[in-house]
């Protein structure tokens, strides 16, 4: 829905089906039963995440025709798009392979063109920005040696490249302003926000110059396409984790002009050891769910910090070492402040969407808490009203 801010939505990585038919007919059940409540009178938006079967559904004529009515009929649009999770989000151990095939891969570069297809072609007329957020390159740990990772970075550029190059030429035709939304996550090849702006500056750009030295582009006209083509995911609960600064995150970024695509707006469980660290670790312990990665840097005694690849290598660590603070990648819900005796990030969600609404930084919002099937008992609630209470209390704040 349209906001003062932006427009606001939540990702349907919330929803099951990996293939189109499952996926539609879940939001069919789901989506008229939440606009009643948060959007009655307006049109709603919708961040529309596709595996990469249901694009291929999808792309059919009859499938895109249908849904596009569906839409219409019920006051809806899609503005945003969710890339990152290729196949399997539930019901699966997806863990690192949220991000395969990565970014190496001709088939991640053909999934998300076949992506941009469908959205610039469900994009509203009214509308000429239209995003979809991405894995951030690959999984570091896959690459064991520096050169193999300088390798994967490399052949990971130039298939975001031919990504930007189909951009621009469905810019050329429709007039719509698509970009990639590159999303840093822990462990991922970029992590934060300097590894994002490094690989931008130093890598993405010098290699853009280079692929398109033969389209008669001077180096700024390249440089204006690569900024309003490949733009980052400012994942606010990813960021958290890493202990970044919104204030000083966005600043950065605006200094190099490097643009926002979207805010996904995510919260993480944060937990400070200052006392009862047995029963405080044994609260945590009920997050250590086989699905999803859930990883965790710690902030130690020395003001050092340690990363963890997943919350149970932490909490084995735990057991001999000391720790002040921990924050851990574990979408929880945003209308909640404390778990008993954990915490979580949410007050940098009200933190970033303040310092947007001084300077707005991008004009999409997107609400992702994606891990209600693998909450603890006493956190779950039926999901479409744990939906509206989402965008509601997010509504207060832009």
């Amino acid at each position: 829905m349209k906001t003062l801010n932006g427009h606001l939505t939540y990702c349907s990585n919330i929803h099951t089906g990996e293939d189109w038919q499952h996926h539609f007919s879940v939001l069919q059940n789901s989506i008229p039963v939440i606009k009643q409540q948060v959007s009655p009178n307006s049109p709603m938006g919708i961040g529309l995440r596709l595996a990469n079967q249901a694009s291929i559904d999808l792309s059919q004529k009859e499938n895109l025709e249908a849904f596009k009515n569906w839409l219409s009929e019920q006051n809806c649009y899609v503005f945003t798009m969710n890339g990152f999770p290729y196949g399997d989000f539930h019901e699966a151990v997806v863990k690192d392979q949220v991000h395969a095939p990565d970014w190496t891969t001709t088939n991640r570069r053909d999934y998300t063109i076949r992506m941009f297809e469908i959205l610039a072609d469900i994009l509203p007329n009214d509308m000429q920005e239209g995003g979809i957020s991405t894995s951030p390159l690959s999984y570091r740990y896959w690459w064991e040696t520096p050169e193999k990772l300088a390798e994967a970075i490399a052949i990971s550029t130039t298939h975001i490249l031919q990504v930007v190059e189909k951009l621009a030429k469905i810019q050329q035709a429709t007039g719509k302003v698509l970009h990639l939304d590159i999303e840093p996550e822990p462990d991922g090849i970029l992590e934060n926000s300097a590894e994002f702006i490094d690989w931008y500056q130093h890598i993405l750009l010098p290699s853009a110059k280079e692929y398109f030295k033969d389209k008669n582009l001077t180096d700024k006209q390249i440089e204006e396409l690569i900024h309003t083509h490949v733009q980052l995911c400012y994942d606010i609960c990813h960021f958290a984790v890493n202990y970044e600064k919104p204030e000083e995150a966005l600043a950065k970024l605006e200094q190099l002009g490097i643009k926002i695509g979207k805010f996904q707006v995510s919260s993480a469980i944060r937990v400070i050891f200052d006392e009862q660290k047995a029963e405080k670790l044994a609260a945590l312990a009920q997050y250590n769910e086989p699905t999803y990665l859930h990883q965790v840097v710690a902030l130690k005694e020395d003001g050092s910090f340690e990363k963890f690849t997943d919350l149970g290598d932490a909490l084995t660590a735990a057991q001999t070492v000391s720790y002040q603070e921990w924050r851990v990648h574990f979408h929880v819900p945003l209308f909640i402040e404390h778990y008993g005796l954990l915490s979580s990030t949410r007050n940098d969600i009200v933190e970033t969407l303040a310092l947007h609404k001084q300077k707005p930084a991008t004009n999409h919002l997107e609400i992702e808490t994606y891990t209600w099937g693998v909450l603890p008992a006493e956190v779950q609630a039926p999901l479409n009203d744990s939906i509206v209470r989402e965008i509601a209390w997010v509504k207060t704040l832009v």
